[in-house]
């Protein structure tokens, strides 16, 4: 994957919640930063050891709400499973809801806005999915593709 930015790009982790936060001002190449976020790659193994294939498609948000969820057994691995799905769902909401985008908070937190300028917190609502298992991923891509 060529990315020009991914030279600069400065990856740190929040301890407190297991995210990833990225320097602000870096996403001037939205198409390379789009596809850094969309990589996902520990939800994709685990929703492959399930025998579900994500395809970026909002029918795969629903296959992943009702996968059992055995990730809560592993406190370690938790929060990060918790942050790739927050990042699919931005990722399926930014491709196949017009108008929305990837943006970068000041402190490095990417979110999703909308063309309305509400900016959801993808990262906030997979932590919550993978912990409580609510809001479920499709209900949030469905209150999305309204707006």
């Amino acid at each position: 994957m060529n990315i020009p930015f991914l030279d600069n790009w400065r990856k740190r982790r929040d301890m407190e919640h297991g995210t990833a936060v990225f320097a602000a001002g870096e996403d001037g190449d939205a198409e390379g930063l789009a596809e850094l976020l969309a990589e996902c790659e520990l939800l994709r193994v685990r929703a492959g050891d399930a025998g579900l294939e994500l395809d970026d498609s909002p029918a795969s948000l629903e296959a992943l709400d009702q996968l059992m969820p055995r990730w809560r057994d592993d406190p370690e691995e938790l929060p990060w499973l918790g942050n790739d799905a927050g990042l699919y769902l931005g990722s399926v909401i930014v491709r196949t809801v017009p108008g929305a985008g990837w943006h970068l908070w000041p402190s490095g937190q990417p979110v999703v806005r909308l063309a309305s300028g509400r900016e959801i917190n993808v990262v906030e609502a997979g932590l919550d999915w993978a912990v409580n298992g609510a809001p479920e991923l499709s209900q949030m891509y469905a209150e999305a593709s309204e707006h």
